[in-house]
């Protein structure tokens, strides 16, 4: 930073070329060491460093590609740099840097710098003013979120698309963890270089052989964020903008119904899934290990039936694993507990998560919704205890009490002074399912406090994913029954930090080569894994927030959580031990076995490549092909098919006998998969898809199989003979 303060000072840069967009200046030039692009709006300044070699560099111009501002071609000891330079501005204007270098030699990397300087209006990074909202966590999106001070404010977003550098932390045996943040005001990204020690890293870049250094975004807009709900949503906005530049996979499809009925199998079949206690049967969190868990029999249970009603008749085991649901009912507490009364002396049976009083309601809730008497009368009794806990600490739960007398046992988080932060989000959904069974204003009272206690958290909200999901979920629904329009935008401060921590990138390190890890979510704010759990109740709760939501969206926060939908049904197939290679697998997880022949998934994923299912084969996952099947795969009474699509329905209409019409709740500008599937021996050549926007849509026959792409906010109609 003060090499750079000096050459800026002393005006000892040598300019390379200039350009304009949006009203900005942007100076190419050489210092000594590194190339700049220094883009400047009145007071509103930035450097970005483009190229760094020691011993300098000589810069030409060359001939630009297409879509690119400007090219540079340096030379310098240790090889030759390229450097595009390139502007978009269909949406917010977002300046594009990225970075090639062929080294000379085999090089060994010890040290590459930040390349993002805020400068003041003298050119002067010690006087830029501005603070950093958000930086990146872990493995999660290289991104940077900072408000912008001084005569011209602003907001600017900063996004590594790290995909483009995988060959480089492959060939230098590292991982971009935590690699963009940094200090103000010497922020951006720190490429990752291997430690150095006594034994010095022998993995060398090598020579001749191209690789990205850098592929940076810098989104830019001209307001500053006036509080959290405002800051917010101008993040999901930014973010969008260079979500939309991102060369992004295309999902694959697969048959969840199938893995649904697998599961079902397995979990009333297997005996590692199940025991018996009281003269019921319950499930084990993980295969053969640990003890039965209202959180995991509820969810299931829930789960189960959402699949039972997609099929069309209820699946036996659902009322075998509810009718063991009335023994983790303790009448003194006047609750629902963790553990059914004869836990081992190894567990404290009084200790309780936050958010674990709270989920196992939630699935209550829900089938009590569907007229599930035992469901609601559990519910109902549960739901005082409750409300206790939350008066108790005020709307802001620690990490783990006892339900005896609300005593902490854990407090905070290690980071961090704050606990759960985002249960207040299930909280209120909850609260807002027992108002729509009794409607009792004291229930819509409570959702209300408990989402207004949560302000000014900001982007330290998140503390679990699917939490965090059904929070916004809850501000979504407050907002349809209040019609208060800061619960709709109190919902994009959920949709902010949810996606903060999300993995904006395709991994190739390591073992990640195996899966997909695009728009994951670390299932914690700091957890070094992406989990299923919190996955598929992400996406249920992102469900309820698209219908409740409709048109009325950000079109950023709309494309950003259908996105996520979509994506989820590709990788969350990748948790199942059966589609990993064996040898990926972790033969020594922390609870209980492996078994590849079981439809269970596997808990932990990760992006760095580490061995898979380290935490262990997790049950209380299963839920997850039961919830993907029953929402995007969809029978058509007296089709010779039925039909998939990542998009949700709407709305659907039966025209006729052989037409059905449906309206997709997805991204205007974008795409969405619609599949026939063949049911019986009729042909699909007869059948017709077509749109409003769209006209007809040509489709492509893959077996039994009939595929269509198909706007993702569009009317559809499909006819057959």
């Amino acid at each position: 930073m003060l090499a750079l303060r000096s050459e800026l000072k002393q005006g000892r840069m040598r300019t390379i070329g200039t350009f304009e967009f949006e009203g900005r200046d942007v100076t190419v030039a050489l210092g000594h060491d590194s190339l700049w692009a220094i883009s400047r709006r009145g007071a509103a300044r930035l450097a970005v460093r483009t190229a760094y070699a020691l011993g300098g560099l000589k810069a030409r111009r060359i001939k630009p590609r297409p879509g690119e501002a400007m090219r540079i071609a340096l030379t310098s000891a240790i090889g030759k740099h390229i450097v595009s330079l390139a502007v978009d501005t269909n949406e917010l204007p977002v300046l594009r840097a990225t970075t090639w270098l062929t080294p000379s030699e085999d090089l060994l990397v010890p040290h590459l710098p930040r390349d993002l300087y805020p400068l003041g209006p003298d050119d002067d990074p010690l006087t830029a003013e501005g603070n950093v909202e958000a930086a990146q966590r872990g493995l999660n999106a290289g991104l940077l979120y900072w408000r912008l001070g001084g005569e011209t404010p602003g907001s600017l977003l900063y996004l590594q698309n790290l995909t483009a550098m995988n060959a480089y932390y492959n060939a230098t045996h590292t991982k971009p963890d935590g690699a963009v943040g940094g200090e103000w005001p010497e922020l951006g990204y720190l490429p990752p270089t291997p430690p150095q020690s006594g034994t010095p890293p022998v993995n060398p870049l090598k020579k001749g052989e191209q690789v990205c250094l850098s592929d940076a975004l810098i989104v830019f807009h001209r307001d500053a964020p006036a509080d959290e709900a405002h800051s917010g949503r101008l993040f999901l906005q930014m973010l969008g903008s260079a979500y939309r530049l991102l060369d992004k996979p295309e999902p694959e499809f697969h048959d969840w119904p199938a893995r649904a009925e697998r599961t079902l199998r397995d979990l009333a079949d297997a005996p590692e899934a199940t025991i018996r206690h009281y003269g019921n049967t319950y499930v084990h969190p993980y295969t053969a290990s640990e003890y039965p868990d209202s959180m995991v029999q509820v969810s299931l249970v829930s789960s189960i039936h959402d699949y039972g009603r997609w099929l069309g008749q209820a699946a036996p085991l659902e009322a075998r694993l509810a009718r063991g649901l009335d023994r983790f009912f303790d009448p003194k507490l006047g609750s629902i507990r963790r553990y059914l009364p004869n836990v081992g002396k190894d567990k404290d049976k009084d200790a309780v998560d936050s958010w674990y009083l709270y989920h196992p309601l939630l699935g209550l809730g829900n089938l009590a919704l569907d007229g599930d008497k035992r469901a609601r009368r559990l519910f109902e009794q549960s739901v005082g205890f409750a409300i206790k806990a939350a008066h108790h600490f005020d709307y802001k739960w620690p990490i783990q009490y006892k339900v005896t007398d609300f005593s902490v046992i854990v407090e905070a988080r290690g980071d961090t002074d704050l606990g759960q932060t985002d249960v207040g989000g299930i909280y209120a959904y909850v609260m807002l399912v027992a108002f729509e069974l009794t409607d009792d204003p004291k229930y819509l009272g409570e959702a209300r406090k408990a989402i207004d206690a949560a302000e000014g958290m900001r982007f330290e909200l998140n503390y679990q994913a699917n939490l965090t999901a059904w929070g916004a979920a809850a501000c979504m629904r407050l907002w349809r029954i209040t019609n208060q329009e800061r619960y709709l935008l109190q919902s994009y401060v959920y949709l902010a930090s949810f996606f903060h921590n999300s993995v904006l990138w395709t991994s190739k390190i390591g073992d990640s080569a195996n899966y997909p890890t695009f728009l994951a979510v670390s299932a914690l704010h700091d957890g070094p894994y992406m989990a299923l759990y919190e996955c598929f109740d992400s996406f249920a709760a992102f469900e309820r927030y698209l219908k409740d939501g409709g048109p009325d969206l950000d079109p950023a926060a709309l494309m950003m959580v259908s996105d996520y939908c979509r994506y989820a049904l590709d990788r969350a197939w990748y948790y199942y031990p059966d589609a990993l290679p064996a040898e990926m697998i972790s033969e020594e997880p922390r609870n209980g076995h492996i078994d590849r022949k079981l439809s269970f998934p596997l808990e932990d994923l990760y992006v760095g490549g580490d061995k898979a299912g380290q935490v262990g084969q997790e049950i209380y996952g299963a839920g997850a092909a039961f919830v993907f099947a029953s929402r995007v795969f969809h029978h058509v009474e007296g089709a010779p098919f039925d039909m998939f699509c990542n998009a949700f329905l709407l709305a659907s209409d039966r025209t006729s006998d052989q037409s059905l019409s449906f309206h997709l709740g997805g991204d205007p500008a974008g795409r969405a998969n619609l599949f026939l599937l063949a049911t019986g021996k009729g042909s699909l050549s007869s059948v017709t898809v077509t749109s409003d926007p769209g006209g007809e849509i040509a489709g492509n026959t893959q077996g039994r199989r009939r595929e269509f792409e198909v706007p993702a906010n569009a009317r559809v109609h499909i006819r057959w003979r």
